[in-house]
């Protein structure tokens, strides 16, 4: 058991998929606690029941994943006050035998690692298309890098020496937490192994566009309150494809020449070579294509995602979590 960590799980309304993300930490390490967001399933008697400290979000105030994972760590410090690492775990997720130690043996390895992270995959990404997108968007190369996403093990007194995650962001707090660790001068480490079994559960196109729109909303907000340090490029791709493109298109073929219009095609061509670039990595037809057609479509609804926030942020208005799961 490595009674130096301590788990931080947040979830509501996970189901089997909290039980199993409980089962696979449960008595192996120094302690657990399950933060839940208004539940109606039964998930905060399943977890208590589990022998779990159970931390209820009051959901009367305005709730992000950042806010839940604050309460959790603030709970595990009262409960568990020796705990040197905490580790933030999604409660669709499964934690693979043998990851714990890893992590562990990484930070004790190097004084100046605040957070290690491994690679997320998905349970069954053959479940359908946008499983398969997400499984192939968790694979990040190894090594150290800028950040993390929300299942990570990072040093208990680093993470409060910066103030925990920003409470604000709806999302992209992992992220964001990353750049003020770096700025203190530690780093975030990659392990190149598989650290969780994630259950996306998208089936429906639907889902698939609504966390896209999330993501834009996060590249903006994130990159905003970061200073610019992360999401700059992103945010710049979502409009260069989504604004500028059509804008140019247009206006050349209206004052210059009709097959300006082609230019509209340029997408289209983006997607052969990032399908060309898969598979050359040796990525299958069926994933390559699904990857190459999610990387450049997705911009479409990401862009909504931009222009909530930029309209959020002339009004003056706070937005709630994007969900994509019913």
């Amino acid at each position: 058991m490595n009674s130096s960590v301590g788990i931080v799980a947040i979830g509501r309304n996970e189901g089997a998929r909290l039980e199993a993300c409980l089962e696979s930490v449960v008595g192996r390490v120094g302690a657990v606690v399950y933060v839940d967001s208004g539940s109606s399933d039964g998930s905060v008697e399943m977890a208590r029941g589990r022998g779990v400290e159970v931390v209820e979000l009051d959901m009367s105030k305005p709730f992000t994943a950042a806010r839940a994972r604050n309460a959790g760590a603030a709970r595990l410090k009262e409960v568990a006050p020796d705990v040197d690492f905490v580790h933030f775990l999604d409660g669709d997720c499964v934690v693979v035998d043998g990851w714990l130690d890893a992590a562990v043996e990484a930070l004790r390895a190097d004084a100046e690692l605040a957070v290690v992270c491994g690679w997320r995959r998905e349970r069954d990404p053959d479940a359908s298309v946008y499983n398969l997108i997400c499984d192939i968007e968790w694979q990040a190369p190894a090594g150290i890098t800028d950040a993390c996403g929300g299942d990570a093990m990072m040093r208990m007194d680093r993470f409060e020496a910066v103030g925990g995650f920003d409470e604000s962001l709806i999302a992209g707090e992992e992220p964001e937490l990353c750049v003020r660790l770096r700025a203190r001068g530690w780093k975030i480490l990659r392990v190149a192994m598989t650290m969780t079994l994630h259950d996306a559960a998208m089936f429906r196109w639907r889902q698939w566009w609504l966390r896209s729109k999330r993501a834009g909303y996060a590249y903006a907000l994130v990159n905003r309150v970061s200073e610019g340090a992360i999401w700059g490029r992103e945010v710049r791709s979502i409009l260069i494809y989504c604004a500028a493109l059509p804008a140019v298109a247009l206006g050349l073929a209206l004052t210059v020449s009709p097959w300006a219009a082609l230019l509209l095609l340029l997408p289209v061509v983006s997607i052969f070579r990032v399908r060309a670039r898969a598979r050359a990595d040796g990525m299958s037809s069926r994933a390559a294509g699904a990857w190459a057609w999610s990387c450049i479509v997705a911009k479409l609804p990401a862009m909504f995602g931009l222009v909530n926030y930029y309209a959020d942020r002339l009004r003056g208005t706070r937005r709630k979590l994007i969900e994509y799961k019913s």
